[in-house]
């Protein structure tokens, strides 16, 4: 029987997620992303799960599109209209990762190339291996970008270094894509999974309302005016203010203790 494309584990409100076909670097296959998709939407309307961490089995954490599917040729090939609303539809994960309510974290244990770059990008935060690798790979076989990796990139590193990124395909070490700021820290390998578990752990122990509203926040900071975003937080400041976790929180400070969040 083949192995399932992805595997899950919830614990201690940390929902894991592991792309599963490290014989294919974990290239995205339909039904992986079909199950990934899946899953971010039902854990995201999970209350007892306040972290999401997506990483990848065996040396990679996702290649990107798999090649080999692309040479196949079908003796009737979807027409260019079905491609692109199929290509919609999987592009989702990108969108799910960015946009729930949920923190998601990227557990980046090795090659994250194309494709699985722009999922990688889309993740709230990204912990890198320091054998992790980065890459566009889409000029090497005449693509254009997908999954988000134009948006993503350019906001990331500006315009002209994702153009750079692009033409060039240059893969870029664990070490330079932190001090460009594609992921937020790189450790060592062997202590990645703990790691990423501890501040996983910690998060989605905090106050997920606030989380909720942050992450929310600082996505509309990208693409609004100083003034829309002024207003959106008198509005998300005072809601997270009216929460069971802000009381607590206060109580917490004025006793000099940790806070006990419930996420509520």
């Amino acid at each position: 029987m083949p192995e399932e494309p992805i595997l899950t584990h919830v614990e201690n409100r940390v929902a894991t997620l592991t792309f599963n076909r490290p014989d294919k670097l974990n290239a995205l296959s339909r039904d992986l992303l079909n199950q990934s998709i899946d899953c971010l939407k039902r854990w995201s309307r999970d209350p007892e799960i306040g972290a999401i961490v997506l990483t990848g089995a065996g040396r990679a954490f996702c290649a990107g599109g798999d090649v080999g599917m692309m040479a196949k040729q079908d003796e009737a090939p979807p027409s260019l209209e079905q491609q692109i609303d199929g290509l919609r539809e999987a592009q989702e994960l990108s969108w799910l990762l960015y946009n729930i309510p949920k923190v998601t974290i990227a557990a980046v244990n090795g090659h994250a190339m194309g494709a699985g770059l722009g999922v990688c990008l889309s993740c709230d935060l990204r912990i890198a291996s320091e054998w992790a690798k980065f890459g566009t790979a889409y000029a090497k076989v005449g693509f254009g970008g997908d999954f988000g990796t134009t948006w993503l990139l350019a906001r990331s590193v500006g315009a002209a270094k994702a153009k750079e990124l692009f033409f060039l395909g240059d893969i870029l070490d664990a070490a330079e894509a932190h001090r460009l700021g594609l992921v937020n820290r790189v450790v060592v390998a062997d202590q990645l999974a703990a790691q990423v578990g501890e501040i996983a752990t910690r998060i989605a122990h905090g106050p997920q309302v606030s989380y909720r509203y942050m992450k929310a926040n600082v996505n509309l900071a990208m693409t609004t005016d100083f003034r829309t975003l002024l207003d959106r937080e008198a509005e998300t400041h005072l809601r997270c203010g009216q929460t069971d976790d802000h009381k607590e929180g206060v109580r917490a400070f004025l006793e000099k203790r940790q806070p006990n969040f419930t996420g509520r």
